[in-house]
């Protein structure tokens, strides 16, 4: 009962960030026809709702969102702002902005270096140590 109601939820949760999205996106295009005039700011909120459907999208087939989505969203909308504050900013918090960016960028290296070690059948274990589980299947890769 409660898993259904909670199923429920998420559905509607869904779409309406969804509807909400492709409406932002709709006024964002109208916005840009008025001014007739496109900025780098302007591609990357674009970019930012595009980003914000496909994971609408991955979740409805899936059930899952891949944890790089929201990182590249994040990394977006950091660059976007610092593109919107201009030279005139307090250079300090440039560096915390910058800082935020190579932060999420590290994390996206991180998580896609663990899937493809995965992959490759590299044991991540937590003594630090990247050894083969099966050194004769690696070797045969290699040839």
């Amino acid at each position: 009962m409660i898993e259904e109601i909670i199923k429920i939820t998420e559905k509607i949760l869904l779409s309406l960030i969804g509807v909400a999205t492709v409406f932002a996106t709709c006024q964002e295009i109208y916005y840009l026809v008025l001014q007739q005039k496109v900025q780098l700011a302007d591609l990357l909120l674009l970019f930012i709702y595009t980003e914000v459907l496909g994971m609408v999208a991955i979740f409805y087939k899936s059930r899952r969102i891949p944890i790089l989505l929201p990182l590249f969203i994040a990394i977006t909308a950091l660059s976007r702002m610092i593109i919107l504050q201009g030279k005139g900013s307090d250079p300090q918090n440039l560096l915390y902005e910058a800082g935020a960016v190579l932060l999420l960028a590290l994390a996206c290296f991180i998580v896609t270096h663990e899937n493809v070690s995965k992959a490759e059948g590299i044991d991540l274990s937590n003594d630090g140590s990247n050894q083969f589980k099966d050194q004769e299947t690696h070797r045969d890769k290699l040839k």
